[in-house]
């Protein structure tokens, strides 16, 4: 039997990254990706751009691909804001995840920890025609694996999306991220969404839970994406797909909005808010929170900071708590989800909460 492997670029520049029949060699594969990724987010940093322009009308956030290009997470990476009063030990996500699992712990509430994987990982042939990338495609994340087994090894739960998202990239209702924003799709939000929802339905004490039915159903809109504008590549309106979620009423179909009084909070960056949030966000009502609504059949609690860092998010949960100390009584579980690309592109310590 002869073993055939498309080739997705061609030309002489194109690096041939093909592995034999038994799958490619991701380690052949890996150097050349990072260097081109690296190469890549540093000539649009000197040319003060956000954007990089890829395969097929693709566009790529550069922090994202230096993010991509980096081979560990211990210090924020050069765009990332200074530290201040941080000792070696406190440096990196780690010891600041784990010291957020230890508080949630101590109010007797669960995490789970959702990083959202980068788009140029789950789509990595549409970065560069200088590369070849083999199908179906390999995981070309060691370092964020790394990072989770060391977060798991503290005793953090972490939903790993990155296997699950290569494997459905191509959803039916279209590929699981913009081509022109920095965020994943409709299609994203819903393949997160029903595997966060397994994930939570798996626990004991969801089926002590009032639940309810919700509707849905897909929609075409179109956006303008956030890598178009000030600082990006100039494209026009992308085409999306959205599943939207309503209640049914006795008035007529509303939106299913977040409820304060939840046993499941989700905690975010705007991937928590776009196409939920309505306004710079794109669309409203159908994010991760109402398809976490659709798919759990009750209603999240949503703590979100747009454009923050991970920590600054919980700090400001945290300070939830400090204005009412019953916020916790009724809380089970927080799901803490953010783009991967945080891991690096933000300065993270052990929260303080704001008042």
């Amino acid at each position: 039997m002869t073993c055939v492997l498309p080739r997705l670029a061609a030309g002489a520049a194109a690096m041939t990254l093909l592995g034999g029949c038994g799958g490619p060699d991701v380690g052949k594969v890996l150097a050349p990706f990072r260097a081109e990724l690296d190469r890549l987010a540093h000539e649009a940093e000197a040319e003060q751009r956000i954007a990089v322009s890829g395969l097929d009308d693709w566009l790529f956030f550069g922090p994202e691909l230096r993010h991509v290009g980096l081979d560990g997470f211990r210090a924020p990476s050069p765009g990332a804001p200074p530290a201040t009063n941080r000792t070696e030990a406190e440096a990196g996500p780690v010891p600041a995840v784990l010291d957020a699992h230890r508080r949630f712990a101590a109010q007797d509430v669960e995490l789970l920890l959702v990083p959202i994987p980068p788009k140029s990982v789950i789509f990595p042939e549409k970065v560069s025609g200088a590369l070849t990338i083999p199908i179906p495609v390999p995981r070309l994340d060691p370092a964020l694996q790394a990072l989770y087994d060391e977060l798991r090894a503290g005793g953090v739960e972490v939903l790993d999306l990155t296997e699950h998202f290569i494997r459905e990239r191509f959803h039916a209702e279209g590929p699981l991220y913009c081509r022109t924003d920095t965020h994943w799709s409709g299609s994203g939000c819903t393949t997160a969404a029903a595997a966060i929802a397994a994930d939570v339905r798996a626990r004991p004490w969801y089926a002590e839970l009032d639940t309810e039915s919700f509707g849905a159903s897909w929609y075409s809109t179109s956006i303008r994406g956030d890598l178009t504008g000030p600082g990006g590549v100039p494209a026009g309106r992308e085409e999306l797909r959205l599943r939207g979620v309503v209640r049914r009423t006795d008035g007529g179909p509303t939106p299913v909005a977040p409820d304060p009084q939840s046993a499941i909070l989700l905690l975010g960056d705007s991937h928590a808010l776009v196409f939920h949030a309505g306004g710079g966000l794109h669309a409203a009502g159908a994010g991760l929170p109402d398809q976490l609504a659709f798919e759990l059949g009750l209603p999240v609690d949503v703590a979100a900071a747009p454009g923050a860092s991970p920590t600054a998010a919980l700090e400001d949960l945290l300070g939830r708590l400090q204005a009412n100390p019953d916020y916790w009584s009724r809380k089970r579980l927080v799901i803490w989800c953010f783009a991967a690309r945080a891991f690096s592109e933000h300065d993270w310590r052990p929260a303080s909460p704001t008042s």
